[in-house]
């Protein structure tokens, strides 16, 4: 922020030439404008301030040209820009006791209230910690000044570039350089608000993984965001799906491995309507197998997250920004969530969302923030070396006395990053996709359950009678017809992603008729040993018949296609089983 001295009468034209001279711009490389928000610009003319109505004290916003925060390029999500278009009013019916006027009046006690307002928020069941995102905006923006002087900007801990007056860190460092001192405080406000899983179903199928192995599983949500109607102006992540990247997993650890499909996945779930609202995973230990039950483990004696988490949670939300054109840097922290599948205090499987706050993304994304190796509920910020600067990080607890006190976050309490969120499960139970039978999940070899031709035509003959919608209404087949290796359909399944996602049965009906399923159908009756014609979903029921001897098979290791009448495979030498 810098003051430029002007007059009244000095026009338009002048003062954008003195604005360019004081920062440094050529005569058309910037914009300024009246108003936060883009409007009203400053253009160059021969009209003085005065008659522009731009004051002594007014604050004016500079935006180079081709900046990531202007207006034009800033693309918002669209649960974001419905909501900015709510009043978020709470509104209140006549109270017949306190109210003393007519049917048209109103008063302290029937006046709609501010969707921020904290009384209404805590006297909800259960009460609400933290107001949405878009009541806090409501917050800044109104008033008197309408939110001229509101500002959401992102936290940095790194040395600004471009200082000239000294040697680069570690030779020197000055005010305007040194990023400021960090309080970390209980974020006030959360971009996401509840998250819904659509059915049981959904998160039955990404549990089996853990029932049958003992090994613990990750995998990230696919789903869609709306609005939220129990909280003022709030957000829900609603969950379709669950897409498993190839991992390696033992009971008490979680390595993530390269995924080649990544970019498949990404442009399938955007043909369906769908967006990667989060991750989520398991830290389930068994406790008694005969009666089902799990260790309650995450506990306010223990922790809900533990460093590690928070960091990797801060690493995906910083990939997963939320794009906001009230920042000059075009994005405001993330409405990507974290969900864990840990023991309740039932001793049940539960489900606990949560989201890590934006210091905490600053921490992560500047690489300041470190775990503790036997208390994984601390964490530890980093002391500044020859090669990073690391600005000081404070947070405020009480003492054995009663009192505030601020302490070094060396250690730190990662509660102090954490915004948990309330977890759901409809009572009506919702369907993106609707097939009744289950395709494997991908990236489960280790169960063998594998994605290959032969269970395909295991897939479509356990389907019967099924329309054909109903048939492909499933992800994880989806995402095979696409990514296998033998017939890709990438080029060619965008008939059949529109039908699922508007749920018609005729787009669905021309796919079915294409020479490319036909191809699949000639495959998987292959690979099955069956005719094609039986592959007619109106006639086939019951399961697949077995392979021939003289039809080509997939191996259960490797899934290598072998010539008939082998009884080793070629590829792994591994016996056909």
């Amino acid at each position: 922020m810098k003051k430029v001295p002007s007059t009244k009468r000095e026009t338009a034209a002048g003062f954008l030439k003195q604005v360019a001279k004081e920062f440094g711009f050529n005569s058309n490389g910037f914009s300024i404008f009246l108003n936060r928000n883009k409007t009203g610009e400053i253009v160059s003319q021969s009209k003085s301030l005065s008659i522009l109505k731009i004051k002594h004290g007014d604050m004016l916003y500079l935006y180079p040209s081709g900046s990531v925060g202007s207006s034009a390029e800033v693309q918002e999500d669209e649960i974001d820009l419905y909501l900015a278009k709510q009043d978020g009013k709470i509104y209140r019916n006549r109270d017949a006791q306190l109210c003393r006027h007519g049917a048209l009046g109103r008063c302290v006690h029937c006046v709609p209230l501010e969707p921020f307002d904290e009384d209404y928020l805590n006297h909800l069941d259960p009460p609400v910690k933290q107001m949405s995102f878009h009541a806090y905006i409501h917050k800044l923006t109104g008033g008197a000044d309408k939110g001229k002087f509101a500002a959401l900007e992102n936290i940095s801990c790194q040395i600004k570039s471009g200082c000239e007056g000294h040697p680069p860190w570690p030779e020197g460092i000055c005010t305007k350089c040194q990023p400021s001192a960090i309080t970390l405080n209980r974020q006030r406000y959360r971009h996401v608000d509840n998250i819904m899983f659509e059915n049981h179903t959904i998160a039955d199928r990404f549990l089996d993984f853990w029932r049958k192995t003992g090994s613990q599983r990750m995998g990230y949500l696919y789903g869609r965001y709306t609005e939220h109607k129990d909280i003022p102006l709030g957000i829900r992540a609603e969950v379709a799906a669950i897409y498993e990247p190839p991992q390696s997993a033992t009971q008490n650890s979680l390595e993530l491995l390269e995924d080649p499909k990544a970019a498949a996945v990404e442009e399938i779930a955007a043909k369906l309507g769908l967006c990667k609202l989060g991750w989520i995973f398991t830290d389930l230990i068994s406790e008694d197998t005969r009666i089902g039950t799990v260790r309650y483990s995450r506990n306010q004696d223990t922790y809900y997250l533990s460093t590690e988490e928070c960091i990797t949670a801060g690493y995906f939300q910083n990939l997963h920004s939320n794009p906001c054109r009230l920042s000059r840097d075009g994005h405001f922290g993330s409405k990507f969530v974290t969900v864990v599948a840990t023991g309740g205090p039932d001793n049940q499987v539960h489900f606990e969302s949560y989201q890590v706050s934006n210091q905490c993304m600053a921490l992560v994304r500047d690489e300041c923030l470190l775990p503790c190796r036997d208390a994984p509920e601390l964490g530890y910020v980093k002391e500044s070396s020859s090669e990073q600067y690391v600005p000081d990080v404070f947070f405020k607890d009480k003492d054995k006395f009663g009192n505030d006190v601020t302490f070094l976050a060396r250690p730190l309490p990662v509660e102090y990053l954490i915004l948990d969120i309330t977890t759901t499960f409809p009572k009506d139970p919702q369907f993106t996709f609707s097939s009744t039978e289950r395709f494997p999940i991908e990236n489960r070899d280790i169960l063998r359950e594998t994605q290959d031709f032969h269970s395909l035509a295991s897939y479509l003959s356990q389907c019967g009678t099924g329309d054909f919608l109903n048939t492909v209404s499933d992800f994880h087949l989806l995402l095979f017809l696409v990514t296998n290796e033998v017939m890709p359909l990438r080029d060619s399944i965008g008939l059949i992603l529109d039908a699922v996602k508007t749920s018609n049965e005729e787009l669905a009906q021309t796919w079915k008729k294409s020479e490319q399923w036909a191809t699949i159908e000639q495959l998987c009756s292959t690979v099955g040993g069956q005719p094609a014609g039986s592959l007619d979903y109106g006639a086939v029921g019951g399961a697949s018949a077995p392979a021939s001897s003289s039809a080509m098979w997939s191996c259960l290791h490797c899934t290598f296609m072998n010539q008939p009448g082998t009884e080793l495979c070629e590829m792994c030498s591994l016996p056909r089983g």
